[in-house]
């Protein structure tokens, strides 16, 4: 009898134990369940520790997560910005394209760019943002085109305000319908008419932004943006747009999140370096119209160095084949429908 109890004993108390472990699992479970209703995470970092499966399950099981509250000055933005991009575009008999230089002195492609402008008169405007100092022109086009210019530093806010200032300018013309951003790097590789049609009749403005979850893209945002800028809407790209006058008013009306990126993105800041030129106004068309943009750029520029700066093209390296490469590529890019037909 003793040899017996001893065999049977473990099955007992294994038999007594069953229940127990089924009641602490289903009560962890619902726990587990529980915090997810109430503490919904920020985004889906559930799906980290479920399957794909498994966590659109569960999120179509658990009762939906009540929007943010927006805050007073996102309602006055948001109501702002909608009746801007709600505005008719186009609405001028004699539409021009308003071409904005942001340089620090001269131009050394000027008399290039005269050439480009020949025989249109009335179809464009030029600006010209001098931020160090005041240049030299040799054609009429640029003559007494100079803007109200301040100092920039390169990857300080100073380089959003330039552009604001430069946009701020050329739409108190009304007739000025498309804004082009450019640099004094900045050579055009079509006639005038073809660029002039591509860009007054698209349907769309080309400002690049992409997102980037690395350390020089997403690993730039700050908390500090909550909560107007959420770390999900945090978008990346290069400076250089073209994009039509109901998203260059919209620019001009945003306070809200140009201070976000004023006070929040800037080098140095928490151990981050990050650059407003290369993410407000990304993140900030993501977030009001991310369908009326086109997510990439019409400058071409190289970036195989890996550098802070793209490639810069010496006297050497310009050639009969460089232009030809650069055409040939273009036209790639128009039958694959990837990026704009025009590069400048």
């Amino acid at each position: 009898m003793k040899d017996l109890q001893i065999l049977y004993a473990p099955r007992q108390r294994g038999h007594l134990k069953k229940p127990t472990w089924i009641i602490i699992l289903i009560s962890l479970v619902s726990l587990f369940l529980v915090c997810a209703y109430v503490y919904p995470p920020p985004s889906s970092s559930a799906c980290y520790i479920l399957s794909s499966h498994g966590c659109e399950a569960l999120q179509s099981w658990l009762p939906p997560a009540s929007a943010r509250e927006l805050t007073d000055a996102e309602i006055a933005s948001q109501v702002v910005i909608r009746d801007i991009l709600n505005m008719a575009s186009n609405t001028s008999a004699n539409p021009k394209v308003a071409f904005l230089f942001l340089t620090a002195g001269a131009l050394p492609f000027e008399k290039l760019w005269e050439k480009f402008f020949k025989g249109h008169e009335g179809r464009f405007t030029v600006y010209v943002h001098a931020s160090e100092d005041k240049p030299v022109h040799f054609s009429r086009y640029f003559i007494d085109r100079e803007i109200r210019s301040d100092k920039v530093i390169w990857g300080r806010i100073s380089m959003v305000d330039a552009e604001r200032r430069l946009l701020a300018n050329a739409l108190k013309d009304p007739d000025n319908q498309q804004f082009v951003l450019l640099s004094d790097s900045c050579i055009p590789l079509r006639d005038f008419d073809y660029v002039y049609n591509y860009i007054m009749y698209t349907n769309t403005s080309f400002v690049d932004c992409f997102e980037d979850p690395g350390p020089h893209g997403s690993g730039r945002y700050s908390a500090h943006m909550l909560p107007e800028v959420e770390k999900k809407f945090f978008r990346k790209g290069a400076q250089w747009f073209t994009m039509k006058r109901k998203h260059a008013l919209a620019i001009m009306a945003d306070s809200l999140y140009y201070k976000k990126f004023r006070d929040y993105c800037r080098p140095g800041m928490n151990g981050r370096n990050c650059y407003s030129d290369e993410h407000y106004l990304p993140t900030f068309f993501h977030m009001i119209d991310p369908s009326g943009i086109a997510n990439w750029s019409v400058t071409h520029v190289d970036w195989s160095e890996m550098k802070w700066h793209p490639k810069s093209y010496q006297a050497k390296d310009v050639s009969y084949e460089l232009i030809r490469n650069l055409s040939v590529w273009l036209l790639f890019l128009i039958f694959t429908s990837m990026v704009c037909t025009m590069k400048l």
